[in-house]
């Protein structure tokens, strides 16, 4: 993902996606470490349990008598993808990916949710995942797994006018807390690390929704830099739509930051195709993590508030000045 704005989409894309998140873009970093649900770890897989996509609002049906069906488009047609390119024949349709870390309280990206209008035209939905081997994704689902939005509780974004940064960095934490509008039933809220001890070099991972396709756990990756004032800069195999995935301490398996921006995501091919833009393990900017230690006072449990309660509060910036590319500009552009 490339700083904070994803880029690199192909001119049919600009006018088939415009609900994908973009800090940036994001991308691979040697092999594509990407897994679908059903080819992860036990552990992996039981992790996943508790992430959750993000949808606008009108992009789910309610169904008689119950449940949630998931409107979504097919990856390689609406992205003019070459052939052969991984995923290409699953669906996408999420915008961007979240974690639970409270039992009505998911973490994400800044950028996802901006505002109190964005709060109320989006849905978190859990179990988007290709869960068993050679089926389809799961886009029909029981409205329990189906969450609103009740309200933003703390929310940053470093580089909106007003925020603070350390000179001479330009960029810095992103991330936001929402409340849910009910107690999350079936789904376990994750640990994350208190206090971190986090090194360059260290191993770590992400579970998320990279351009909006079925759950994806990546690992393989490694710390890069973390000198960075708010955020962390690692090797991950991230995409657009992966802006709020929970990164993880490979070796604790506790949440460390959150995956706010990267390289660029997709390039043109000779062909006239689509292909996924690829960097040896060290080439590239690498993807930037927000720390949690940026937001971890404001997440119930052991070293955190006990309760949010009088705490609601909402970091309203002018972010006018700097937006979040989405797939309707994202192409080529790139904030360093």
């Amino acid at each position: 993902m490339k700083s904070p704005v994803k880029t690199t989409l192909s001119a049919a894309a600009l006018l088939i996606l415009p609900i994908l998140s973009f800090a940036g873009g994001k991308s691979i970093y040697g092999d594509d470490n990407r897994l679908d649900f059903f080819a992860a770890s036990a552990d992996m897989q039981a992790l996943s349990d508790s992430v959750v996509s993000f949808w606008k609002a009108d992009s789910i049906d309610t169904l008689n008598p119950g449940g949630a069906k998931l409107k979504t488009t097919n990856f390689g047609d609406r992205m003019n993808l070459c052939p052969g390119e991984k995923f290409r024949e699953q669906p996408i349709g999420a915008f961007c990916s979240g974690s639970l870390v409270g039992e009505d309280l998911v973490m994400t990206a800044g950028h996802c949710i901006k505002n109190d209008t964005d709060c109320k035209n989006t849905k978190l939905v859990f179990g988007y995942a290709v869960k068993k081997e050679g089926t389809e994704a799961v886009t029909t689902m029981p409205s329990s797994e189906v969450y609103g939005c009740a309200k933003i509780v703390k929310r940053f974004l470093g580089g909106e006018p007003g925020s603070p940064n350390p000179a001479p960095q330009t960029l810095g934490p992103d991330f936001a807390l929402i409340q849910l509008d009910r107690k999350v039933s079936g789904h376990k809220p994750f640990a994350i690390a208190r206090p971190s001890t986090l090194k360059a070099g260290d191993g770590v991972f992400v579970i998320g929704h990279p351009v909006g396709l079925p759950l994806k756990v990546a690992g393989g990756a490694t710390v890069r830099d973390f000198s960075k004032s708010g955020y962390f800069v690692a090797d991950l195999d991230t995409f657009g739509g992966n802006s709020g995935s929970p990164v993880f301490n490979a070796r604790t398996k506790k949440i460390e930051g959150i995956l706010v921006r990267g390289d660029t995501d997709f390039q043109d091919s000779p062909a006239g195709c689509t292909t996924m833009a690829t960097y040896t393990q060290t080439g590239g900017r690498g993807e930037d993590v927000t720390k949690i230690s940026a937001l971890s006072s404001y997440i119930p449990g052991a070293g955190g508030r006990k309760s949010l309660d009088g705490d609601m509060e909402i970091h309203n910036v002018d972010s006018s000045g700097i937006q979040p590319a989405d797939a309707s500009s994202a192409k080529g552009i790139s904030f360093d």
